[in-house]
C-alpha cells in the first residue's frame, strides 16, 4: 500500500511539473496571461553611443567627408606598406622610394594633418610624426640598405600602432566640428 501512494504522488508531482500553467479565466475573449515582449534592439546612435563610452581612446572629431576621406588614405598607407615590404624582398629599391614618397611628408599632407587633427590635441603632431618617420624609409631605400629600410619601416608602424591606440575618428555635424575646431567647416571634397 505504501508503494501504491508513493507511486501515485510521483506520478502526481510529474504529471504537474510537465502540464503548462492552468488556463486563466478570459475576459473579453483575451487571454488575461501577460504577453512577454522582449526588449526593443538599441537604435543605432544608441549603440554607438554605447560604444563611445567604453572606447577610452581620445576621439578626433570630423565631418562625414573627413573621416571618409581620412579612412581611405589610411587604406592607401597600408597599400603602400605593403608595397615597400614586397619591395625590399626584391631587393628594388626604387620601388621602395616610391611607395615610401606615397606616406612621407609634404606641405600638402601637412596642411591636411593639421586640419583633420585641429578638434584633438596631439592628433596633428602624430600624425606629423608617422609621414616624417616614412621619409627615413626613402632615405634608406636611396642607400640601398633593406636592413635600414625594414628598421624605418618598423618605426613608422609604430606610430600607426601608437596613434590607433590613443585616438580613434568620432564623426560629428557641422556645429559640433566647428566648435570643437574654432573653424567653419570645409565646403566641398577634400583632395590630397
Amino acid at each position: 500500500m505504501n508503494r501504491l501512494l508513493a507511486l501515485t504522488a510521483m506520478v502526481t508531482v510529474f504529471a504537474s511539473c510537465s502540464r503548462d500553467a492552468p488556463p486563466t479565466p478570459a475576459s473579453s475573449g483575451a487571454s488575461a496571461t501577460p504577453r512577454v515582449v522582449p526588449p526593443s534592439p538599441p537604435s543605432t546612435a544608441q549603440a554607438v553611443d554605447a560604444l563611445d563610452r567604453i572606447d577610452g581612446r581620445t576621439p578626433v572629431p570630423l565631418l562625414p567627408m573627413m573621416a571618409n576621406h581620412q579612412k581611405q588614405s589610411m587604406r592607401d598607407h597600408l597599400v603602400a606598406v605593403q608595397e615597400i615590404v614586397g619591395a625590399v624582398a626584391k631587393q628594388d629599391f626604387v620601388a621602395v622610394e616610391k611607395s615610401a614618397g606615397r606616406i612621407g611628408f609634404s606641405e600638402q599632407m601637412g596642411a591636411m594633418c593639421t586640419h583633420m587633427g585641429a578638434g584633438a590635441p596631439g592628433f596633428a603632431e602624430q600624425a606629423l610624426n608617422f609621414h616624417h618617420t616614412a621619409d627615413e624609409i626613402g632615405v634608406a631605400a636611396k642607400a640601398r640598405d633593406a636592413g635600414a629600410v625594414l628598421a624605418a619601416l618598423s618605426e613608422t608602424l609604430t606610430t600607426c600602432t601608437t596613434c590607433h591606440q590613443t585616438f580613434r575618428q568620432q564623426v560629428v555635424d557641422d556645429a559640433t566640428w566647428a566648435k570643437a575646431t574654432n573653424m567653419t567647416a570645409p565646403a566641398g571634397p577634400m583632395h590630397h
